[in-house]
């Protein structure tokens, strides 16, 4: 079946608007939209590195609300497949990078404040390193003792020079990256899966940030 000839079916979208809705809540109740930041995003229906689509919060709304215009389904290339006037996220082309290279099912992306500072103090060495962490093993990494390197990509106004910053840093193994100043993309197989993902790398981070404070505090 060719893309053109596919569509997803009705009870598809309304499944991955209903998660969209939910983690939407709960990430606002955290605080990690401030100021209408952040997106999310949930592919829906068939899947092939050339032809997709997927369901994403629509630009410029504050994600404390829930309304019926929160989201649009979007193809590959980050175009609306349904006729609409609302518009996908600014950063939307990122998520079809990501879906592109990893096959996921979903991709979240938050603004916090420790995700932003982490990332400014390993700017230089673009990583952040991260060894012996429990929540480690959220990420789906289990060996003992794991050392890991979350990558860190430049933040630039204009988004297509992001996304080339990020398929050269991508890492199977990995299922995130950092935007310097900016936040966290994490996905997973699927929206439960990415979730997941995203706190356990919300966590490391402010672990990193209290750990840095006092191994500087000792020195």
């Amino acid at each position: 079946m060719s893309y053109q000839e596919y569509q997803p079916k009705l009870e598809e979208k309304q499944r991955a608007y209903s998660e969209l809705t939910e983690v939407k809540e709960l990430f606002a109740s955290r605080g990690w939209f401030a100021g209408t930041s952040g997106n999310l995003s949930v592919r829906v229906g068939d899947y092939n590195p050339g032809s997709f689509q997927f369901a994403i919060t629509a630009s410029g709304k504050d994600k404390s609300k829930s309304t019926p215009e929160d989201f649009l389904l979007v193809d590959q290339n980050g175009k609306p497949c349904e006729a609409t006037s609302l518009k996908p996220s600014a950063e939307t082309l990122i998520h079809c990078e990501i879906y592109r290279l990893t096959g996921a099912g979903a991709i979240f992306h938050i603004h916090s404040v420790f995700s932003n500072v982490i990332s400014e103090w390993f700017w230089e060495r673009r990583a952040v390193p991260v060894t012996g962490v429990e929540l480690i093993k959220g990420l789906g990494i289990w060996e003992e003792e794991a050392h890991i390197d979350i990558p860190i990509v430049p933040n630039y106004a204009d988004i297509p020079r992001i996304v080339p910053e990020i398929t050269d840093v991508l890492n199977p193994r990995l299922p995130g990256v950092l935007l310097r100043k900016h936040g966290i993309y994490a996905w997973g197989a699927d929206a439960f899966e990415a979730k997941r993902h995203l706190e356990s790398f919300e966590f490391l981070f402010e672990y990193v940030y209290r750990w840095e404070l006092l191994s500087k505090g000792r020195s």
